[in-house]
C-alpha cells in the first residue's frame, strides 16, 4: 500500500515538473517571441537616443536680402543616474572654466522642482546652455572620461541687421504651457517667442532627428548602433521669404529715432507689408544669446515700452485722417453729392468748430483738401437723420447709426484682420450702438450726442495698421487684400470689398491730392511724382496731440500707401507728412532727393521737446 503511494506520487511530481517547464518555456516564448516591451526596455538599456536638431529656417527679405540665420552653439547635458559616484567634480568644471561652487549651485537649480518641474534622475537635464565651441574645446577631448555627460550641437538665431526686431520676433526656451500644448518640445527646446518666429513655428522649427548609439554594461558608448540604419535625419526649417523691404525698413526706423510712434507702409495691390516700424524699438540681436533673458527685463522695464508694438497694438483717434471714410460712407448712401454745399463760419462755427478759415460754402473737394470739421458734421448728422422726416425717431436714427457702422468697418477699421500672419494686434473701436445705449440710454443720445465720431474723434480708435489699410483701400478704389508678411503665401483670394462704388473713391483720390497740392500737405512733395494724402492731428486727453498722415503715391498706379503717426508732436503737417513722403520717396526713386529734409527729421527729438514744454 505504501508503495503503490509513493508510485502515485512519483507520477505526481513528474506531471508538476513538467507543468513547471512548459509554463516557463511558454512564459519565455511570450516574452522572447509575442511581447517585445522586455526586448525593448534591454535594448533600451543598451541603446542611447540622441535627438538631432534641425537647423531653423532662413528668413529673406522681398529682395532676397538674408536677415535671419543660424549660429551654432553647444550645450551640455547631464544624466545623473548615469554619473559615478566617483565622478571627477574639480576636472570637469576645470575644463568647462568654471568653480566647484557654481557647480553645486546648478546641480542645486535642476534639484529645484519649483525651477525645474521636469526634474529626474533618468531625464537628461541641460547643465549648461549656449556655450561656444572654444568653451567646450577641452571638456569634448576628455569627454570619455565623463559617463553620464554628452555634449548636444544646437544653433540659436544671428541677424544681419538692426531693425525690424518687432517683425522678426524672437525665439527663447520652451516653458511647460508649451511643452504640454504640443508634445513636440521637450524642456531646454527653444521655439518663436513672438512676431514672425511665432506666428509660423511650426515651419521654421522644422523636424527633429534622432541619433542611436550603443554603450556597453559600464555606459561607455560603443558606436552606433546597427551603424546607423536606425537613425531618424532631421528636416532642417522651411526658409521664409518676407515682403518687406529691409532698406525701407532701416529708412523707416531712422525717422521715427528720438520719436514715440509708427510707420506703416503697404502696396496696396497686393497687400504685402512693405515695412513696419514702431519706435523706440531694439536691436534683434538683444534677444538672442545668453543674454537674452537679462536684456528682456531691461526691454520690459523700459518707461517708453520698446516691446510694445505701437504699429499693430497702440490704438489713436484717426483724427481727420477719417474724413476719407466718413466722405465715402456718406456719397454712397446718397446723403450728400459732389456739389451739396455746407456752410462754414471757420472758428466761429458752432456745434463743431473749424480749425481755421476758408472760404464758404464748402463742397465735397474743398472739404477735403481744407480738411473742414463742419462739412463732415453736417454730412454725417444728415446720415443719420435720413428718413427721419425731422422726427426725433431715435429707433430710425439707430438704424442709420448701425448701417453707418457696417460701412465703417468694411474698411479694416474697428477689429483685428483675422486672416493675417501680423501679431501681436489690437482690435481698435468703432463704438456699437449698444455702447451707446448703455452710457445715454435707449432714447439718450441722437447725432449731436456723438457730433465728434464725424471728424474721426470721441471714442473711434484705430490701428497705424488700420489706417494704412484704410489708405490702400482708397488707393485700389474700394478693395483691400488682407494685410500680411510672409510672401510666399498668396493672400490674392483674402479680398474685402466694401461696396462702395468706385466713382466715389475717384472723387475722394481727387480731393487727397488737392491736399497736396493746395492744402495741408502743400509744403512737401516728391519731384514728378503725384501724391494723394490727408493729415490728420489726433486730440489726447494725456498730453500733446498726435500728428498722422495718410497716403498713397502714384495717384494713379498706386504702388504704395502709407500711414505715420508721431505722438504728441502736434500738427500732421509738422511731423508726419515729412516723414511719409521721404519713405515714399525712397521706395518709389530708390533714393532720398531732399536730404536736408531728410536729416533735419531723422534727427530730430520730438521726446526731448515734449519734455521741454512740460
Amino acid at each position: 500500500m505504501i508503495n503503490d503511494n509513493l508510485y502515485r506520487r512519483q507520477y505526481v511530481i513528474s506531471g508538476m515538473a513538467v507543468f513547471v517547464v512548459i509554463a516557463y518555456l511558454a512564459l519565455l516564448f511570450n516574452l522572447q517571441v509575442i511581447d517585445q516591451s522586455t526586448n525593448d526596455q534591454a535594448e533600451g538599456n543598451a541603446i542611447i537616443k540622441q535627438t538631432i536638431y534641425p537647423a531653423r529656417g532662413l528668413i529673406y527679405d522681398r529682395n532676397d536680402s538674408l536677415l535671419v540665420y543660424n549660429q551654432p552653439i553647444y550645450e551640455v547635458m547631464m544624466t545623473m543616474n548615469e554619473m559615478p559616484e566617483d565622478f571627477d567634480t574639480l576636472t570637469f568644471c576645470r575644463l568647462l572654466r568654471i568653480d566647484k561652487q557654481m557647480f553645486d549651485q546648478r546641480i542645486l537649480d535642476l534639484q529645484d522642482r519649483r525651477k525645474n518641474p521636469g526634474w529626474s534622475t533618468y531625464t537628461q537635464q541641460v547643465f549648461m546652455s549656449q556655450l561656444k565651441k572654444e568653451d567646450i574645446a577641452l571638456l569634448q577631448e576628455e569627454l570619455y572620461k565623463f559617463r553620464g555627460i554628452e555634449i548636444r550641437n544646437r544653433t540659436i538665431r544671428n541677424y544681419n541687421c538692426h531693425e525690424a526686431a518687432h517683425i522678426l520676433g524672437s525665439v527663447g526656451e520652451v516653458n511647460w504651457d508649451d511643452i504640454n500644448a504640443d508634445n513636440y518640445y521637450k524642456m531646454g527646446d527653444y521655439s518663436g517667442r513672438d512676431g514672425i518666429e511665432r506666428t509660423y513655428e511650426t515651419e521654421l522649427r522644422g523636424v527633429k532627428g534622432v541619433r542611436k548609439l550603443l554603450r556597453d554594461s559600464k555606459g561607455r558608448i560603443k558606436g552606433r548602433y546597427k551603424n546607423g540604419e536606425d537613425d531618424e535625419p532631421a528636416q532642417a526649417g522651411k526658409d521664409m521669404q518676407l515682403t518687406i523691404d529691409i532698406r525701407l525698413q532701416q529708412i523707416a526706423e531712422k525717422l521715427l529715432r528720438g520719436k514715440i510712434g509708427s510707420i506703416v507702409a503697404i502696396e496696396p495691390s497686393t497687400g504685402e507689408v512693405l515695412a513696419l516700424a514702431s519706435s523706440p524699438t531694439w536691436d534683434p540681436q538683444l534677444m538672442a544669446g545668453k543674454e537674452r533673458s537679462k536684456n528682456y527685463i531691461k526691454l520690459l522695464n523700459d518707461k517708453n515700452r520698446p516691446l510694445f508694438n505701437r504699429a499693430t497694438q497702440a490704438t489713436y483717434p484717426p483724427g481727420s485722417t477719417f474724413k476719407t471714410v466718413q466722405a465715402l460712407v456718406c456719397l454712397d448712401d446718397h446723403v450728400i453729392t459732389p456739389h451739396t454745399p455746407y456752410v462754414c463760419n471757420g472758428r466761429n462755427s458752432t456745434t463743431i468748430k473749424c480749425t481755421h478759415s476758408h472760404g464758404s460754402p464748402v463742397t465735397l473737394l474743398s472739404g477735403i483738401e481744407q480738411s473742414c470739421n463742419p462739412y463732415f458734421w453736417n454730412a454725417f448728422r444728415d446720415y443719420l437723420q435720413k428718413g427721419n422726416n425731422g422726427s426725433k425717431n431715435s429707433k430710425k436714427l439707430h438704424e442709420r447709426y448701425i448701417q453707418w457702422r457696417e460701412s465703417v468697418m468694411r474698411f479694416g477699421l474697428g477689429s483685428r484682420f483675422e486672416d493675417t500672419d501680423i501679431y501681436p494686434q489690437k482690435g481698435g473701436n468703432i463704438p456699437s450702438e449698444e455702447y451707446y445705449n448703455r452710457r445715454y440710454g435707449e432714447k439718450g443720445w441722437i447725432a449731436l450726442t456723438i457730433r465728434s465720431l464725424s471728424i474721426g474723434q470721441g471714442e473711434i480708435l484705430v490701428t497705424p495698421l488700420q489706417l494704412a489699410n484704410q489708405t490702400a483701400t482708397i488707393a485700389n478704389g474700394g478693395y483691400y487684400i488682407t494685410p500680411h508678411l510672409n510672401r510666399n503665401d498668396s493672400m490674392k483670394l483674402h479680398v474685402h470689398q466694401t461696396g462702395i462704388d468706385r466713382h466715389y473713391f475717384d472723387l475722394v483720390r481727387e480731393g487727397m491730392g488737392r491736399v497736396m497740392t493746395a492744402g495741408t500737405g502743400r509744403h512737401y512733395s516728391i519731384a514728378d511724382v503725384a501724391i494723394c494724402g490727408k493729415t490728420g492731428t489726433a486730440q489726447n486727453s494725456h498730453g500733446k496731440d498726435h500728428s498722422i498722415f495718410i497716403g498713397f503715391a502714384p495717384k494713379d498706379d498706386p504702388k504704395i500707401a502709407i500711414a505715420v503717426i508721431v505722438e504728441n508732436a502736434g500738427y500732421g503737417s509738422t511731423w508726419a507728412v515729412p516723414i511719409a513722403t521721404l519713405v515714399m520717396e525712397y521706395y518709389l526713386k530708390g533714393e532720398i532727393e531732399h536730404t536736408d529734409l531728410f536729416e533735419r527729421m531723422s534727427n530730430s527729438n520730438t521726446t526731448q521737446l515734449n519734455a521741454k514744454k512740460e
